[in-house]
């Protein structure tokens, strides 16, 4: 366990270290098309899922890439970690997020935001600013984007109960497009609320597209099922594989995660 400590603290500097390399690197996207940023982005994604394999050993392992459909599209993925907010966007041309207005904020990183075009929400206004939140979605995913979504709103430990937000079922009404269902196992590699990083295998399994055109009720439970399903077959596999790594001491300290 000392070996993983040292090795997630190396991580967690490099990841940083990168991060503002990268972002002296975009400063000229500034002055070019949304695209170009994006390109960006999805380089810099790639680049922290390699050094974790290099220094932290984790694998990653993607499942379903063929059933991702082009043009305008909803993602919605389960949310155990940060690892996901980037890694997901390497397989999307046009991504766009929903996030906290406060992002924005934040110096040099808010006005990135801002030139890709991320659609921030402010918490505090109640439903009139969730309604004109949805609204923009849907032009967004209309005219060719893919919105990334986590049904949740949050960051779920590893084993939590799933609770759906019924906003969701709005914006897939709103965007009258097909749903992208995603699995993965990322909170036992990458928790929250700690700089550990283990390793092993993390998959993201893409699932069966859902169509446009169900119901709210429909959407919400076909939704939960299909992604809390896989969800609880790539943990399992995962926490077998840790088993035989460290002889059960990760499956125990994940279980607190």
């Amino acid at each position: 366990m000392a070996s993983i400590f040292v090795r997630s603290l190396i991580y967690n500097v490099l990841f940083y270290v990168m991060l503002l390399l990268w972002f002296i690197v975009a400063i000229p996207t500034f002055v070019m098309p949304r695209s170009a940023l994006m390109t960006l982005a999805r380089l810099w994604a790639r680049s922290n899922i390699w050094l974790m394999r290099i220094i932290c050993n984790t694998r990653v392992e993607y499942r379903g890439v063929e059933k991702i459909p082009e043009g305008p599209l909803i993602v919605a993925s389960k949310h155990q970690s940060m690892w996901e907010t980037f890694a997901l966007l390497q397989f999307f041309d046009q991504p766009l997020f929903i996030l906290k207005r406060e992002l924005k904020w934040i110096p040099v990183f808010g006005l990135y935001l801002i030139k890709a075009d991320m659609i921030d929400v402010d918490r505090s206004a109640g439903g009139r600013a969730l309604l004109r939140m949805a609204r923009r979605a849907a032009e967004q995913v209309r005219q060719g984007r893919q919105l990334i979504i986590f049904p949740e709103g949050t960051r779920t430990p590893v084993g939590a109960p799933p609770r759906y937000k019924a906003g969701v079922s709005q914006i897939y009404i709103d965007c009258r497009a097909p749903c992208l269902p995603v699995a993965l196992n990322s909170g036992l590699f990458w928790p929250r609320r700690t700089f550990m990083r283990y390793p092993g295998t993390l998959v993201v399994e893409f699932l069966d597209p859902l169509p446009p055109g169900l119901s709210r009720d429909e959407f919400l439970k076909r939704i939960l099922s299909a992604i809390e399903d896989a969800t609880g077959r790539l943990v399992e596999a995962a926490r077998r594989e840790q088993a035989q790594l460290f002889g059960g001491v990760q499956d125990s300290a994940s279980a607190k995660i």
